[in-house]
């Protein structure tokens, strides 16, 4: 099967709703576009070119339920190779032509919007898995590839799988695990999609072509790949990407906790994790959360445990969580729990459903050190809670680490019906300042794995201090004319305003 790009919310309509500086692309460039690869125009599609203008950030569905997207693109470059992508680079980098990369558009904060039209590349239709080398356990395949496609081939034919399974699994692409510096939901077990990758192969803006990594664990200067990781397409175009796997096994553990408080259940996390129990699945909800979806009583923290892989390993980490949790109090419960969630962690029906009733909903995920979890978790409810129109925040930890964990939270307002759409932008961004910026001041990070995008580049300088400008150094060395995916990331932007 090849799996395509899935459309987030209906959308009828092209206007756009972003008021941002356009880049015009003349007949010339676009004839040499149109040689090179197919391309769909603004001017003779502009519905299709819409569609592929967009990506799931939950406030531009509110947009697309008005006929709205954030920006239309000029033209869409559907190339079938590295070689096309890099000829289609070049003459943008000449032209200084904006060009904003696609592949499943699954992201959620924007970063697929091209907010100076010019040419979005659409890279799905590069989905070939180009080498599987059983013995090293790394597999070689291109940007478009989509999570289903990869998983049935690996395991069906090679017994193997990459163990990468975010939430958006079904939606999203190989290129944008890796742009957008994914996690997958077995990432305590699995790690984060840099931990998968082994090499890359990038086009620059100039429409060079280079390798990057390919090897376990070397040393020849910095690791060049942490360059393009987490880049979302303003550094160059990923094109290519080697990736580490393990073997497939049919043998799991599972178990359900419940404990009296939320500290106590961070607590016996942290303890777990300290004692080398990592097992692929670790997630606490919140009292709120674990009320609405796992059957809690409105006070409990419960906790979901799930681990695959050698019987005698998975046994062994199991083993280590009760004694943990046991000591921090907490009480097993049912693990047909675990199986509810594997049943529906990937249902995306609320937030559409949610949206048309007018709610304005989003989701911000940090990384947090142990010891000031509680800290954070506090000041973003309090700081979320007291912003206008606000009806709920909550959250849960998805991802442990040593050091730390991934704090995910969930906010909700509902403005009153029939609010313009200048409004719910206003709300929304009211809400994110005021929970971002309280994650940030008491101790987290940006984000975890949901990447910065549109909607979080206001805060790049805030979370990155003195670090950002040489962020911006190595932007401006690889991409001298700002061509890539500008308004991302909080770099300067030579194309003007994006209008967000």
């Amino acid at each position: 099967m090849t799996t395509t790009p899935t459309p987030p919310i209906e959308l009828e309509g092209h206007a756009e709703h972003l008021a941002g500086t356009r880049t015009a692309i003349s007949a010339s460039t676009l004839s040499v576009l149109a040689e090179i690869c197919r391309v769909t125009t603004a001017s003779t599609n502009p519905q299709e070119v819409a569609e592929l203008s967009r990506d799931w950030w939950p406030l531009a569905l509110h947009w697309a339920l008005q006929g709205e997207v954030g920006s239309l693109a000029a033209v869409v470059a559907h190339p079938n190779s590295t070689e096309e992508v890099s000829r289609i680079l070049a003459v943008c980098h000449e032209a200084s032509i904006p060009v904003t990369a696609a592949g499943g558009r699954s992201g959620v904060c924007g970063g697929s919007i091209p907010v100076h039209g010019g040419v979005v590349l659409d890279l799905s239709a590069m989905n070939s898995i180009t080498a599987v080398d059983e013995i090293s356990g790394v597999v070689t395949a291109q940007c478009g590839v989509f999570g289903p496609d990869l998983e049935a081939e690996l395991r069906t034919h090679h017994g193997i799988t990459v163990g990468h399974h975010p939430q958006s699994f079904d939606l999203a692409t190989v290129g944008g695990w890796v742009a957008c510096r994914g996690a997958g939901q077995y990432s305590t077990r699995y790690g984060k999609i840099e931990d998968m990758v082994v090499g890359l192969e990038v086009v620059l803006a100039d429409g060079s072509v280079i390798n990057t990594g390919g090897h376990a664990a070397g040393a020849v200067g910095p690791d060049l790949n942490h360059v393009f990781v987490g880049s979302e397409g303003t550094l160059g175009i990923i094109t290519s990407v080697m990736l580490r796997t393990h073997p497939v096994s049919n043998y799991q553990g599972r178990a359900s906790y419940s404990f009296p408080t939320l500290s106590d259940a961070f607590e016996a996390c942290r303890l777990a994790i300290r004692h080398d129990a990592t097992p692929a699945v670790l997630r606490l909800y919140d009292p709120i959360e674990s009320a609405r979806s796992h059957g809690g009583n409105g006070s409990e923290t419960i906790v979901l445990v799930l681990d695959e892989g050698h019987p005698r390993i998975v046994d062994a980490t199991l083993e280590t969580v009760r004694e943990c949790f046991t000591n921090c109090g907490a009480t097993a419960m049912p693990e047909d729990r675990v199986a509810h969630w594997l049943e529906h962690r990937n249902d995306t029906t609320a937030l559409q459903g949610l949206t048309k009733k007018g709610f304005v909903i989003d989701t911000m995920e940090v990384t947090v050190p142990w010891s000031k979890l509680n800290d954070v978790y506090d000041a973003v409810r309090e700081a979320s809670l007291s912003t206008p129109h606000a009806v709920s925040a909550s959250a849960h930890l998805s991802h442990s680490y040593l050091d730390g964990a991934c704090l995910y939270f969930s906010l909700a307002s509902r403005p009153p019906r029939d609010t313009p759409l200048a409004e719910i932008d206003s709300t929304h961004r009211a809400l994110w300042d005021a929970a971002q910026r309280a994650a940030l001041g008491a101790g987290a990070n940006l984000s975890h794995h949901h990447g910065v995008g549109l909607n979080r580049s206001r805060y790049m300088r805030e979370a990155l201090g003195s670090a950002f400008s040489s962020l911006q150094n190595i932007k401006d060395a690889l991409d001298p004319h700002g061509i890539m995916n500008p308004g991302k990331l909080g770099f300067d932007d030579k194309f003007g305003s994006s209008g967000w």
